[in-house]
């Protein structure tokens, strides 16, 4: 579909909503700070489980869908998504940009958001927020996000969102492989060449660390979830605020670990 055709179509969101709003949850076994993650177990549930339950509690997303890796390690990941019925897809390990450029084809999205499989509390309220802003300014931006480069909201509860145009355009654009696993970067490292726009929260949460690497943050994530999290409902981060309040001191095991530390050892 051609750029200029979705963008006709998200000048009517409003009165007509037809664009394809998908969420990519990038899944992965292999990580190397903390391996199997995404499928360690929180009040019963593993981690991937949660944050596509909570994503289910969004407004404006048309489909979820967890995006894993070829290998071996990677098939109890796709045994998770069949027993509870998600769209998932399974493509290149390190390329991921092609992982997420394919996975965008096969549910023809027209607008992607990204959400990594490290962030078990995604606040579907923010997800919205982020998304709607996006679709009343496609005209405006290439990308809309809530983290980059004014950090505002905690760490864990990053949202991303670009179209597919921007996507294929980078996929087919970007070369060097370091690239194409960090691909947003390319973004808002070069502000002259995309249009970006980053929302920021009325008062700075940047401090408050709410994703999972280390064995800290996943306490921290089973303590949150054992004080907040009840079925058929979905706590935001208003809820998570008030615990903080209560219990400042748990929220500071994981304080040592910095945001954004494995892509600057990376690059």
């Amino acid at each position: 579909m051609a750029c200029e055709k979705i963008s006709k179509r998200y000048d009517h969101y409003h009165s007509e909503h037809k664009t394809n709003i998908i969420v990519i949850v990038q899944a992965r076994m292999g990580s190397s700070r903390l391996p199997g993650k995404v499928m360690m177990d929180i009040v019963g549930k593993p981690l991937l489980w949660h944050i596509v339950n909570r994503l289910k509690h969004s407004k404006l997303l048309n489909k979820i869908v967890v995006a894993t890796g070829i290998g071996e390690e990677n098939h109890v990941i796709e045994e998770l998504c069949i027993q509870y019925s998600i769209d998932y897809y399974r493509g290149s390990e390190d390329d991921l940009i092609d992982r997420y450029y394919q996975t965008s084809k096969l549910f023809n999205a027209d607008i992607i958001v990204r959400i990594p499989a490290d962030c078990p509390l995604v606040d579907p309220e923010i997800v919205d927020m982020v998304v709607d802003f996006a679709l009343k300014n496609v005209n405006s931006y290439d990308y809309v996000n809530n983290s980059r480069p004014h950090v505002t909201y905690p760490h864990g509860l990053d949202v991303e969102t670009f179209s597919f145009c921007l996507l294929e355009r980078l996929w087919s654009e970007i070369k060097d492989p370091f690239r194409r696993e960090w691909f947003t970067t390319v973004i808002f490292e070069n502000p002259e060449k995309y249009k970006s726009f980053c929302l920021e929260n009325d008062v700075d949460l940047s401090h408050l660390r709410l994703t999972v690497d280390y064995k800290e943050d996943l306490e921290l994530i089973r303590y949150i979830f054992q004080n907040l999290y009840t079925e058929n409902t979905c706590f935001t981060l208003k809820d998570i605020l008030e615990l903080y309040s209560r219990n400042q001191k748990i929220f500071n095991i994981n304080q040592k670990y910095k945001k954004d530390e494995q892509y600057f050892e990376e690059l």
